[in-house]
């Protein structure tokens, strides 16, 4: 042990290797050196527990792969092979072209995001999207904040604090990421009143619960779950007749923000915000980067004089999109208001991808990769706690398990750590990537980290 220790190089040693100096002059020194030492500090205990020492060629080997995890920018690009569209994980929807431009457009210099450039005084953050959402969901006023939690904290604290919201015990989630329609009420400081059994509500149940405290009925839209069988729930033009009639607002979670019909791409329907206005809701909330196809957003659209409350409350500084987000939503809202969302929203294309395009593409894959690699039909999903249990038909590349080093989990691995980072899947031993969901300018540089994967280094 005593002489690994002293085998073990010095800090001015490693500093000394022509790599390292290289990450000093990329760097600063500072950084470098603190990086050398705690590598150092932690291979010194693993000695310790009886481990050999490393060579100064494998010291610097390590000490280069840190510092090329620790200090590349982040998030990284990543070619998304898995077949699941809104991918939570790989960052929910791509955005367009143009809304990537109006991003850098918002970023390189100075704009006009709270300047009224007619009138010369201070403006609004909020113009610049609210007259786009009332257009496309029919909303007398509307109002962004940084998601769709916050768009949910905002409203139940803005108009149910310390009152009771009714919401039906079906509906009373947990939509993902720990998120959970009880703890953002009892956050609002709002008292949740849960009706009706898990499977079945009735408008009924909603008009026994009411008291002088209802602030609110709360519908939230299921969208990562379906309960299936024996169900019912109140619709939504049931609980706007009760709500009128008593005098409670109805608050509508819709979800994923779906302004497009998805019957007509064989999927079942997904609530559309548009579709809540219409059903006379007082404010519906959805989010920004699922099916809308733009950035993470929280969107809230409905009757002007409670979105102007919301507004004027305090929380809503604490939760309001920068200036970045709110470019690339106004530039992805412009593509529905220009009927060109499925040809320019990524999402969509790859909802409506035509599936013998695909067929042809995975067959290219398979051609130019070899080592057996095999075109088969499959499914593709849609994701990000959209459409459960929905499936778009396509055409999959596979790789089977034969003679492939460290397994098909040892090829997935070095898929996801090569550069480019391609993530794919598998299922029934098989490695499996989708064309639907990696752009069509990836396809060489896929086809050629794949390739790099099969191959075991020398």
């Amino acid at each position: 042990m005593v002489e690994s220790l002293r085998n073990l190089p010095s800090v001015d040693r490693v500093l000394l290797d022509p790599r390292i100096a290289a990450l000093v002059a990329t760097y600063s020194r500072e950084a470098v050196v603190a990086l050398v030492r705690g590598h150092l500090d932690a291979v010194r205990q693993e000695i310790l527990k009886g481990s050999s020492a490393p060579t100064l060629s494998e010291v610097v080997d390590d000490l280069c792969g840190r510092a090329k995890r620790l200090w590349r920018p982040s998030p990284g690009a990543v070619i998304n092979a898995t077949g699941v569209i809104i991918h939570t994980n790989l960052g929910r929807a791509p955005l367009s072209p143009e809304a990537l431009e109006a991003v850098s457009v918002a970023a390189r210099g100075y704009s006009d995001l709270e300047y009224d450039l007619q009138a010369g005084e201070r403006g609004s953050r909020h113009a610049h999207v609210e007259s786009l959402l009332s257009q496309l969901t029919g909303a007398e006023a509307a109002l962004v904040v940084n998601n769709n939690a916050s768009a949910v904290l905002l409203a139940l604290t803005a108009l149910a604090k310390g009152r009771e919201v009714i919401v039906s015990r079906g509906e009373a989630v947990e939509i993902g990421g720990g998120f959970r329609i009880p703890d953002v009420l009892r956050e609002s400081g709002a008292r949740l009143v849960e009706v009706g059994t898990t499977n079945r509500t009735y408008i009924q149940d909603y008009e026994t619960a009411i008291t002088d405290a209802t602030a609110a009925f709360l519908k939230v839209h299921a969208s990562n779950f379906r309960v299936m069988g024996f169900t019912h729930s109140a619709s939504l033009g049931e609980l706007v007749e009760l709500g009128r009639r008593r005098g409670v607002p109805v608050l509508h979670d819709v979800g994923s923000g779906c302004l497009i019909d998805t019957t007509q791409f064989g999927l079942e329907h997904e609530p559309m915000p548009q579709e809540s206005m219409a059903a006379g809701v007082d404010l519906a909330f959805f989010s920004g980067d699922k099916l809308l196809g733009g950035p993470q957003a929280g969107i809230i659209v409905g009757k002007k004089s409670l979105v102007d409350l919301l507004k004027r409350h305090p929380l809503v500084r604490a939760v309001r999109m920068d200036k970045l987000d709110i470019a690339a939503l106004s530039a992805t809202l412009l593509h529905y208001l220009k009927g060109e969302a499925l040809a320019k929203i990524p999402v969509w294309r790859m909802i409506a991808a035509d599936i013998r395009t695909l067929e042809n593409r995975a067959r290219h894959w398979a051609n130019k990769i070899g080592h057996e690699c095999t075109v088969v039909k499959g499914l593709s999903t849609i994701g990000g706690g959209s459409l459960p249990g929905e499936a778009i038909p396509t055409w999959l590349a596979a790789i089977g398990e034969q003679g492939i080093t460290g397994g098909l989990e040892g090829l997935a691995a070095r898929l996801r750590q090569g550069d480019p980072a391609v993530v794919a899947r598998i299922e029934d031993n098989r490695l499996l990537m989708d064309p639907r969901t990696v752009f069509p300018e990836e396809d060489e540089r896929l086809i050629r980290a794949v390739k790099a994967s099969l191959e075991p280094k020398r």
